[in-house]
This record gives C-alpha cells, structure tokens and sequence, in this order.
C-alpha cells in the first residue's frame, strides 16, 4: 500500500528537482501518477486497523479542495468483509497541486519562484530563451531577497530600453545599483539580457579587460616615476613605443621579480585571457618571450597565445626543465586532454612527458629564480640588469 506521507516524500523531492523548469514552463507540466496499490482482502483481514487507517488517509486528500489532486476509487466485492471502496491511482495535474500537498517551506519557495518567473515574464516576454535563462539561473533567482529581485528586474527593464553606449554600472539611474552590485548579480542580468535579445547591453555589465606591464627599460615607461602599471587593453595598445622585446609570464611573482632590461616590457599573461595582448600593436614588432606552467593547460595556453602572435618563442617549457625539477612536481586536478596544434617539436615533447608522467604539473614559480634568469637572460642579449 503506497501511504499518503510516502506520496508526500516523494513529491517533495520531485518539486525540489524541478522547480525552476515548473516555474519556466508550466504548460510543460506532466501530469504524475501514483499506483496507491490497495490490500487484497486477505491482507486487510490480518491488519485491518491499518487497512482502515490507509483508507482514511486517502479519503481525507479526495475530499479536501485545498490539497486537489485526482483520487480514483474502485469498488472491491470481498467475499468475507463485504463491498469496500478503495483508493486506486493518484494523479496531480499541475505544480501548483504538487505544492499543495507537500507544503511547508519547499511549497513556499516553488510559489516564490513561480510568482518570480512570472514577473520575468513581463519584463522579457514569452519565449524559449527566457524559460531557459529562468531554468537554468533558478536556485540564484528564488535565492534573491525581495529587494534585489526587484532590482534585477529594474536594470534589465531599463537597460531593454535604452541605448547604452560606453555606459558604465555607477552611472545608471537605479537607485542601490552600483559595480558592486553588478558584480555579485551579473550571472542573472546577463542570463536575462541575452534571453530579451539585448545582448548589446550586457556590455555595461562587463568590466574593461586591464593588462599588468611592467617597463624594465624606463626609457620606454609613460614616465621615470611609473614603470609598473596596471591598465585596459586599448589604453596600453595606443601607448606609441618600440621595444624590442616583451615577456609574456603567467606568474605574477615571475614578472615582478625581472630586473631592470634594456628595450623590454614584461606583461601577466592572465591564463587563457592571454589572446587579448594581440591587441597591443607594438607587441607584434618585438620579439616575444612566452613562459606559462609546465602542463597540460600551460601548453594550451601556449598555443592559444601562438595563434595571435605566430613569432611567439616559449623558455623554461622543455623536457630538461620538467626533468631538472621533478621533486617540485605536482598533480595537475583538471588536465586539458585534447590535442594541442601550433606547438614545436621540443614543446611537443614536453607535453608528451607531462602527460606519460601522470598529467603532472611544474608551476613557474616553483622554478628556482636563479635558474630561470639563467634562461631568460640570453634571450635579450645578455641585457638584462644593465640598465
């Protein structure tokens, strides 16, 4: 006999799992069933009281309008306790009917979601795309305080409806918006944007990508005083200099760590970001000195940066460095698998051994730095610290 609490149970884990796509798109709704399996005759003879007790139960659902839900009843012509009336099949038609029977705080929050999606709705329209966007952002949608949801729907109401050129977040007109706002709620906004079509807008929401520089020849920094700069992209790239080589380091503390060098810039890479320094038009007149981790994602990135700058040339990624180092080595957690194109032979063979080695990885940093000037050094003629 499927109980009535049991039903509960399940139905409760069924609304939690599926709130946001009820909510999404109720008319996608399927309707559940319950086989409740009544006793044979038998079995209600040797626990009747139970049989009763079951019975109940079900009739309390039928006949209670607030919890809804379809109970089919059947007549059973039992030999020794007569005709009865038992429960046969349960069948909730909507999410709203599911919520009513489970209650308490799961109901609540389907209803906070349902009423959410709905307003969302207003705001962006009936489409696929919305009910994806609301689908796949429910738990950060139902998890908003009524004071931010509010806000959410005000930015992507406002920025649906006017241009926004180079607007940034501190300068739209709705009051407790700001970037620190936007940052934690732009997953939601951008997710909705994309869903209204207003894709141009998301643009707001994106911060400036900035590059790390630092000028190891002062004759090529914007001023003596200011050697180390952090600034956007377009800023550096309308920077009207020649040097005549630039470091790319993934490692933050390999860049500060470089000493003074006649005609460089060193520049944080900034991992699989990296191609963004192909908007620098003086990087491509100098020769570039590419030095990332030596693992998978470090080569990957290698040949991701190759693509935009084909005169890259990589040190300290070779199977000597790897080998020379294997009692700093460690686990690399989430390896790149794929194939790497664009990489040269002696880096080709230092991947092959990172991965034949158990997809290990050595980190820059981890690198003794005497050893890696060492490296570095010859690659600008012998000019580093000399100026």
């Amino acid at each position: 006999m499927r109980g009535v609490e049991e039903t509960r149970s399940t139905l409760r884990e069924r609304l939690q799992r599926n709130m946001s796509g009820w909510a999404a798109s109720p008319d996608k709704f399927s309707p559940i069933k319950f086989a409740l399996h009544p006793p044979t005759e038998k079995q209600a003879i040797v626990d009747q009281q139970a049989a009763i007790d079951w019975v109940v139960q079900w009739r309390h659902v039928s006949d209670n309008p607030e919890l809804a839900g379809t109970v089919t009843w059947e007549e059973r012509a039992w030999s020794r306790v007569g005709r009865q009336s038992v429960p046969v099949r349960f069948v909730l038609e909507d999410a709203e009917v599911v919520a009513r029977l489970v209650g308490g705080e799961p109901a609540a929050r389907f209803r906070r979601m349902k009423d959410r999606a709905t307003r969302i709705r207003e705001v962006c329209g009936e489409s696929a795309a919305v009910a994806g966007a609301i689908r796949a952002n429910g738990q950060r949608i139902v998890g908003l305080s009524d004071e931010n949801f509010g806000r959410v729907l005000e930015v992507v109401t406002w920025l649906g409806e006017n241009p926004v050129g180079q607007l940034r977040p501190r300068q739209l007109p709705i009051r407790g918006v700001d970037s620190k706002w936007f940052s934690t709620h732009k997953t939601v906004v951008t997710a909705l944007l994309k869903a209204c079509e207003r894709e141009d807008a998301v643009s707001v929401l994106e911060s400036e990508p900035r590059l790390r520089a630092r000028f190891l020849d002062p004759q090529l920094a914007p001023c003596d005083a200011l050697c180390d700069l952090t600034a956007p992209v377009d800023e550096l790239a309308r920077m009207e200099i020649e040097p005549e080589t630039v470091f790319v380091f993934e490692n933050l503390e390999s860049v500060l760590s470089m000493p003074r060098c006649a005609g460089a810039v060193v520049i944080h890479g900034g991992g699989y970001s990296v191609d963004l320094l192909a908007r620098l038009p003086w990087l491509h007149n100098a020769r570039v000195v590419y030095w990332g981790d030596l693992d998978s994602h470090g080569f990957s990135i290698l040949a991701k940066f190759r693509k935009q700058v084909p005169g890259a040339v990589s040190i300290l990624m070779d199977v000597e460095t790897l080998m020379a180092h294997r009692d700093l080595w460690v686990e690399e957690p989430k390896p790149h698998t794929g194939s790497v194109a664009g990489l040269t032979g002696s880096e080709e063979r230092a991947l092959a051994r990172v991965r034949a080695e158990g997809n290990v990885r050595l980190e820059q940093e981890r690198i003794p730095w005497k050893y890696a000037l060492a490296a570095i050094a010859p690659r600008t003629l012998d000019r580093c610290g000399r100026t």
